[in-house]
């Protein structure tokens, strides 16, 4: 299966990406010589990350007959001082709150996600530290 974005230069710092039939937008801030029009590219790799995973731990807690009433992730990310600036440590914190929630089936729920169905975990650990944490939210 192949995938195919275009990203289209905007004027200034501006680009928008079209993906399937959507349309996000990245830029940079004023000092930058953007117009803050946008997120910078970095952070929707976390954002990336986060969607692949919360889709995937849904899912996999849907399975399991298990209805969380919020779920939140945190994602947290040390970048490097070198150039070229990456992400080095990423830390995901999944934020849980309900009723009977069985810590044990949420941390299989993560572990899948990150270990077996997640393809932008899969290729960030190739180079990232990443790492998580459950927090069981009252």
């Amino acid at each position: 299966m192949q995938s195919v974005v275009d990203v289209k230069w905007n004027g200034k710092m501006r680009f928008e990406a079209s993906i399937d039939e959507h349309t996000v937008i990245m830029d940079m801030d004023q000092e930058r010589g953007g117009e803050n029009a946008g997120p910078r590219p970095k952070p929707l790799m976390l954002a990336s990350l986060g969607g692949c995973s919360g889709l995937d731990v849904i899912g996999i807690l849907k399975k399991m007959k298990i209805q969380p009433d919020y779920f939140n992730m945190r994602i947290e990310a040390e970048q490097t001082e070198e150039l070229p600036k990456r992400y080095h440590r990423i830390k995901i914190i999944y934020e849980f709150k309900g009723k009977n929630l069985p810590v044990e089936k949420l941390k299989k729920a993560i572990e899948l996600s990150r270990d077996k169905y997640c393809g932008v975990s899969a290729v960030y650990k190739k180079s990232i530290d990443i790492s998580y944490e459950i927090r069981i939210l009252s």
